[in-house]
Order: structure tokens, then sequence, then C-alpha cells
């Protein structure tokens, strides 16, 4: 096995390895070198059937239900715990989800009261351009804040909206707007959270729209959310995954957001994806 950092704030490719083959000593240095790079492992050249890739997910704890699709079935019902992530549309029905939208800075699921602590895609089919992945390293954003925003900080709560989806479609049975921000549904959070496993402060966040913070005004809790999505999501906390066939891309939703670009609707992409539970919500930093 070798580990190549990214160079950039989050990330490491781990080469030399087949994660449907893993020792408990291999599987070992991988889960730790997780926590060393800010959550974000890329695996190149993987050969992974739905048993071998839900196999390597597990290893890191219990796996979510995957979403279930319009028709109200799993997108593969022999392997529930799978989603497929894609655009392509066969017969005249999609074969998975979110198509080919941009998706904007968020965490998986951060509108539960218990989030995954993981999301782990695999790239099995690929456009020419498009559909890359930017991920950003909350610890690290935290970590540059000045000393007075970091005491503005302390002790405020997020409200995580669970309306809308990371491409802002309102979701089934949700409304496109409420009246008032309190009747807004969705899980509220620490803003400045301590990541379980590593004890390093992460700044919380979700997606942006219609988030709010419980302590402040409307207006002062907009500033202060755009103002933290903008520090977050600077070149320094970042990297882009440009995806590659046989990639497997495992990160923690505990400390980094993520993004996709767009990508055109006429080429083909398909990737699985499991997500690992969490145990626990993530609590407030002392």
């Amino acid at each position: 096995m070798e580990i190549v950092p990214t160079g950039a704030a989050l990330g490491a490719d781990v080469w030399n390895v087949d994660l449907a083959d893993l020792t408990d000593t291999a599987f070992a240095e991988i889960h730790q070198t997780w926590l060393d790079n800010n959550g974000v492992l890329r695996f190149p050249c993987q050969r992974l059937d739905d048993n071998g890739f839900l196999g390597f997910a597990e290893r890191f704890g219990e796996l979510d239900m995957a979403p279930i699709n319009a028709n109200g079935h799993y997108w593969k019902p022999e392997y529930p715990q799978l989603a497929v992530i894609s655009n392509v549309v066969s017969d005249g029905k999609p074969v998975g989800s979110l198509g080919s939208y941009e998706s904007k800075w968020h965490t998986d699921m951060s509108y539960n009261e218990l989030p995954p602590k993981a999301s782990i895609l695999y790239a099995i089919e690929l456009p020419r351009e498009g559909g890359d992945t930017g991920f950003a390293s909350t610890a690290a954003a935290y970590d540059a804040l000045p000393e007075d925003m970091k005491k503005r900080l302390a002790g405020l709560t997020c409200k995580h909206d669970s309306s809308h989806n990371s491409v802002g479609q309102v979701r089934r049975g949700f409304a496109e707007a409420y009246d008032q921000r309190e009747d807004i549904p969705g899980a509220v959070h620490p803003l400045v959270a301590t990541h379980p496993e590593t004890g390093r402060k992460v700044i919380y966040l979700g997606r942006r729209a219609r988030a709010y913070i419980r302590e402040l005004p409307p207006a002062e809790s907009d500033t202060l959310l755009d103002e933290l999505y903008a520090h977050v999501s600077k070149p320094e906390f970042t990297w882009t995954q440009k995806w590659r066939h046989g990639d497997v891309v495992l990160w923690d939703n505990r400390c980094t957001l993520h993004r996709r670009d767009a990508l055109d609707p006429n080429e083909r992409r398909l990737l699985h994806r499991a997500q690992i539970k969490d145990v626990a919500p993530m609590s407030a930093a002392a």
C-alpha cells in the first residue's frame, strides 16, 4: 500500500490495494489515513462488484438504506444499501438519481437528527468532462478563523433544511416555501462541533438554502452563513476530484463539505454510492 497526499488541505490517494480483499491490518492503516487527511481518500483502479463495494463500506460501520426512488423502490432491490447516482435514462426511465445538474456545497443528509458518518462513491461510467466533485475541509477552515470569529460562533446552532435536495429540487411532500423560518423542517446542529474521532473543531454546515442560525435575527443569520460558506469554500481549504474509471472516493461527512459540477446530459455518468451510519449526533465544541 502506498499513501500519496493530494497536497491540498484534504485528501490522499491510496495505491496498490484491492478493497475487496483487505486484511484487518491494512484496513486499520486506511482508517487512520482517512482521519489524518481530513476525511477524504481516493482509491484508484478498483474493480469491484456490488458485494465487494458494500463489503468495504461496511467496514466503517453499519450502512444506511439507500433512498427510495420516485417509483417507491430501491434502485437495486437486491442491494437496498446501494444507491445509484446517474443521469442515464433507459426506456424512458432514469436508472439513478441526481441527473446532470450542478450540486451546491453541502453535507449529506445533515437535515436529519443523526446524519451519516461517511459516504463512498464508486465510478463505473463517466462523461468525457464534467461531474467533478469538490471537497472542502471544515476543520482546516475553522482553524484559520480569526479568534474573534471563533468566539462569535461558540454556542450558536443552525437549523438544516430538509425540504430541498442538493440540486435545489423540492422533495416530495414538502413545500417550496414556508411562512415563518421556524416552520422550515429539519434538524438542529451546533454550528461549531467536535469531531468525535480526531477531537478537531469543525464548522458544521449543511445546505445553504433556507438554513438559519436560531440565535440570530434573519438578516444577521443570512450574512453570517454567507460569510462562512464563502470562507470554507476558499481554494486553500478545498480539493477537486476529477473522476477516473475505477475510482472509489470515501469522505467524512463530519468534517467536509462537497459539491458537484454539472455535466452534459447527453453524456453517460453512473456511480454507486453507500452511506455509513453514525452512532451519535455531532456534539457542540467546548
